[in-house]
């Protein structure tokens, strides 16, 4: 079965590859060879669970002393599980990591495409804030909000949605004349929710999701430029800047600038360090009223499988494991999960197991187990044959238990502002 993948469902067995090769995703794999920051890169960069990206060098260049931040956001339609974690884990790490953390509650989003109430978005929307918090967010270097109570998202929306139109809606979400208003608007505002933080300050802003939601932003990015003053293409040193609004523009610039340039009827040669020019001209655009975008930088993740296969999602309680859940039901929802194992003990003993197909060892990869050496060792173990399902199975679910009984109690003492 051929994978479909919107934001809003995951069906068939996805190809990462065929995602990046068609939509133009960067492998994570050459940042890692060429890592120059002094954070290291977390479990999930390191063991190709974030598996590409976009722009993401202009992210690890900012690490070194510049001012930038991460924004990623949960649809609240029921209660926060392990596939939600993994995305909290990445907010967190980039906070810890030097990023300004912008967490949005796309309750807009739930209401138009779950059919929720407001009051249940609002109730179960603490309980991701809760748990965010309980996973080590810094609240005080984090803007938390709901999406229907933050007017100059809205405003900003407003503004995004006049630079799209329906032919360009329904070839990136495959929409039909069925499709309610609502939804359509949606898209704006998930664009305004990854483009608010460099409302009046531009800079660098990465947005850790899932594949499946790509299409927010490629939209995003070409929502950044077109409603930009500014428009730069690189050239033998330096940068040719362009105006969207005319050549009188322009001229205001050329009397701007403090570097060399050569000046032309629609356009402007300056010469430089790109990235100085660039920051000088966008600091320029805002003081005159434009709002300067960078084009949002993200990671991609893959998908954490289902206990049952398939994606692990919120609208199927038996795929995931909440972080809600009674430590005992976990465990039991661990011991029932499917695993990489053959027909018969005696097969794995004699062929080994399958870690890559097994939803037990993602659970240690992604989430239970810190040290790559230990997670190896899971490895070797499991494809030598020398440790069979029920062992793996039994640990996973000690782990798990253990995890939700510390995390369950840190979500208790947490109290919202």
């Amino acid at each position: 079965m051929n994978a479909e993948v919107t934001p809003w469902d995951v069906k068939g067995k996805v190809d990462y590859n065929k995602l990046m090769k068609e939509f133009g995703i960067q492998p994570f794999s050459e940042l890692l060879e060429n890592w120059n920051v002094d954070v290291e890169p977390m479990h999930l960069m390191r063991r190709g669970i974030i598996f590409g990206h976009r722009d993401y060098d202009r992210i690890l260049e900012a690490m070194n002393g510049k001012k930038w931040a991460v924004m990623s956001g949960f649809m609240p339609s029921g209660l926060p599980h392990l596939g939600h974690k993994m995305t909290m884990d990445e907010i967190i790490w980039h906070q810890k990591a030097g990023g300004f953390a912008h967490v949005a509650l796309a309750d807009m989003e739930a209401h138009v495409v779950r059919g929720l109430s407001w009051e249940k978005l609002k109730e179960i929307g603490k309980l991701y804030l809760k748990s965010l918090i309980a996973l080590g967010l810094n609240p005080d270097r984090a803007f938390l909000y709901y999406q229907s109570e933050f007017g100059k998202l809205k405003d900003l929306a407003f503004e995004l949605s006049a630079e799209v139109n329906w032919s360009e809606l329904k070839a990136i979400y495959g929409f039909t004349p069925e499709t309610p208003l609502a939804k359509m608007f949606v898209t704006s505002v998930q664009a305004a929710d990854i483009l608010h933080p460099q409302l009046k300050d531009p800079k660098p802003v990465v947005v850790p999701v899932g594949a499946d939601q790509d299409p927010h932003i490629r939209l995003t990015r070409d929502l950044a430029s077109r409603v930009s003053i500014f428009a730069f293409e690189e050239i033998d040193s330096g940068v040719r800047v362009r105006s969207r609004r005319g050549s009188e523009y322009l001229r205001m610039l050329e009397k701007e600038l403090s570097f060399e340039y050569r000046s032309y009827a629609e356009h402007i040669d300056v010469f430089g360090e790109r990235r100085d020019i660039e920051e000088f001209i966008r600091k320029f655009e805002v003081e005159i009223g434009g709002f300067a975008f960078i084009p949002p930088s993200s990671t991609y993740h893959k998908f954490i499988t289902g206990l049952t296969g398939g994606k692990m999602s919120s609208s199927k309680p038996e795929s995931y494991i909440s972080l809600f859940d009674e430590p005992s039901v976990a465990e039991k929802k661990v011991k029932r999960a499917i695993t990489g194992g053959r027909g018969s003990a005696e097969e794995q003993r004699r062929l080994g197991g399958e870690p890559e197909r097994c939803a037990v060892f993602e659970l240690f990869a992604i989430h239970l187990i810190e040290r790559d050496e230990d997670l190896e060792e899971i490895r070797r173990k499991c494809v030598e044959g020398e440790m069979l399902c029920g062992n793996c199975k039994k640990l996973a679910s000690q782990l798990i238990g253990e995890f939700l009984k510390d995390f369950q109690e840190k979500v208790n003492s947490v109290e919202l502002r």
